[in-house]
């Protein structure tokens, strides 16, 4: 049997919450379907936070409902709180996931509270989660380099993540949240997370603003690796890092991997197609090397 990776598509929640322009529920239900039909089988639907912090993501109840699931596709969503966690599961939702930082800085900065207060949120979320049978993802930020406090430890990023395991994640998104990461710095932090975390349970998050996310992609799956966050024609950032571009864009790793012959159940060119279409939505080409490589940029912004 081949060697397979999972990709999970996090476009349309983590690639949008940061564009200016406010997509409708429309065009947002339309970009989930065609990354389902792409091949897509984890599609981060949208985010059930408050409409002041990220009005991109104020339709989230609509979108869950609107939602024409297919078989197989998992549509998570991020909650942030108990509050949240409610309102999702009112819509819906049948999978969640809560949002952690290995920075004290980023962690006040970014959700108002202290690491420790971040994890007091997150205890009845557990719990509810446990007694409905809802799976729970975990995601640390400034798993490499945070903005305000810049290189973080191994040693803290383990530490969140260790915590987020045994709260009960079924698995635990690593994020470069600025994209500064080296493959150097992602073997290190690798190596201190897998000795609180079983490697089978751990993702990689990687943004690209210094061009090194597929690298560093390709060092986390040479480390042993198999799940992989990317988002369509590289949409996103971090609104609290200032500079950060977005995630490593899904068609590129797509072709990084089917050139390494291990599958990820993704159809390239439908994906690429995908790409230009969003990117056509929001003006402008796509932040994938592989969708310019290929030569199918809009035209209206080429």
């Amino acid at each position: 049997m081949a060697e397979r990776v999972r990709l999970v598509e996090v476009g349309p929640r983590d690639g949008l919450q940061n564009e200016a322009r406010v997509l409708p529920s429309s065009l947002k239900l339309e970009l989930i379907r065609r990354l389902g039909e792409a091949g897509l089988t984890t599609i981060e639907a949208t985010a059930f936070v408050s409409p002041a912090w990220v009005p991109q993501m104020a339709d989230h109840a609509e979108v869950i409902r609107g939602l024409r699931r297919i078989p197989g596709v998992a549509y998570p969503v991020l909650v942030p709180n108990m509050q949240g966690f409610e309102r999702a599961m009112a819509a819906g939702v049948r999978e969640i996931a809560v949002f952690a930082a290995a920075s004290e800085s980023f962690s006040q900065r970014n959700i108002n509270c202290s690491i420790d207060d971040s994890f007091g949120r997150f205890r009845p979320i557990f719990q509810a989660a446990r007694e409905r049978g809802i799976p729970v993802r975990g995601y640390v930020s400034c798993a490499i380099h945070c903005p305000y406090e810049g290189v973080i430890a191994p040693d803290a990023v383990a530490a969140v993540a260790g915590r987020l395991f045994e709260a009960g994640c079924a698995e635990i998104s690593l994020g470069d949240t600025i994209g500064t990461g080296t493959p150097a710095q992602v073997q290190a932090m690798l190596s201190a997370v897998s000795r609180t975390v079983p490697l089978e349970s751990l993702a990689g998050h990687f943004h690209d603003t210094y061009g090194m996310a597929v690298a560093n992609v390709h060092t986390a799956y040479q480390f042993g690796v198999r799940t992989f966050d990317a988002s369509v024609a590289g949409l996103g950032g971090c609104p609290y890092a200032s500079g950060a571009s977005g995630n490593v864009a899904t068609e590129d790793l797509v072709y990084l991997f089917n050139g390494m012959e291990i599958e990820t159940g993704v159809d390239l060119e439908r994906l690429v197609a995908v790409s230009v279409w969003i990117s056509r939505e929001f003006g402008r080409s796509p932040a994938s090397r592989v969708t310019q490589a290929v030569g199918v940029v809009p035209p209206d912004v080429a």
